[in-house]
């Protein structure tokens, strides 16, 4: 919610983009549902049952998923073989990058549901990247972005109230930091990623693919701000193969 708030204030023909919601409210609704409220809350249930390494493999293949969908749903995302190979192996960096976290199992069931949780997270979020890029009604995409987050935000606080125990205490002054920060990057994340969504010549699972950088990236800045983290043969092998996926689906695609 609060990322969204802090979006409005950078937007612009709020008039235009008002009445344009009003009117799609349906479609936006939508959207707010699939990309933020069931994403995340899915996310979040199913990352505390899993243990690290799977729901890192889980989370990561959100890419596989889109393709898939893309190629049923949007009728323009083919899955030609290039993209299939280029996906796949940035699977399995992913992979690579993930194995070393955690490998010990306690609790099968509870796992096996936080892995059923985060795939229906993750189809929620793919399908919610379709809507998007397939129609924005005409809304700026920075202003759709700020209301379905918001709309989406304000979904996942009413059920928290299930799962969550209602809590108002004093916190330190660093939580509000933290809290502004992480609303800040949201709000910046998202922006630029529906602007780039909205775009006609953009293919939705082609885009995703570069999703796989985001372990890459994570296992970079862990090297340089956590004590005991250091490259590993496992993560340089994983990041090559991540960087592989890239090259293959933005190589020449003359046969594609």
């Amino acid at each position: 919610m609060l990322s969204g708030l802090l979006i409005f204030p950078f937007c612009r023909n709020l008039k235009v983009n008002i009445r344009l919601t009003v009117k799609h409210f349906k479609g936006v609704f939508k959207i707010s549902l699939f990309q933020t409220a069931l994403l995340y809350t899915f996310f979040y249930q199913g990352i505390n049952k899993t243990p690290a390494a799977i729901a890192a493999i889980v989370v990561g293949a959100g890419p596989l998923f889109i393709a898939f969908l893309a190629h049923f749903i949007t009728g323009r995302d083919p899955l030609t073989k290039r993209k299939i190979v280029a996906l796949l192996t940035g699977f399995s960096g992913i992979i690579l990058l993930a194995l070393a976290k955690d490998r010990n199992i306690e609790n099968h069931a509870a796992v096996m549901l936080g892995i059923l949780l985060l795939v229906i997270g993750n189809l929620a979020g793919s399908y919610g990247n379709i809507l998007v890029s397939q129609d924005r009604f005409g809304i700026s995409p920075v202003f759709l972005n700020a209301v379905q987050i918001f709309m989406g935000g304000v979904m996942i606080l009413i059920v928290s109230f299930i799962f969550e125990d209602v809590s108002i205490t004093q916190k330190p002054l660093l939580f509000y930091g933290a809290l502004l920060w992480l609303g800040f990057l949201s709000a910046a994340a998202f922006s630029l990623w529906f602007v780039v969504l909205s775009r006609p010549e953009i293919k939705v699972s082609e885009i995703n693919v570069w999703k796989f950088i985001i372990p890459l990236l994570g296992a970079a800045i862990s090297w340089l701000l956590i004590a005991g983290e250091g490259p590993r043969w496992y993560t340089i092998a994983g990041m090559i193969l991540i960087a592989s996926a890239i090259v293959v689906m933005y190589g020449v695609r003359k046969n594609s």
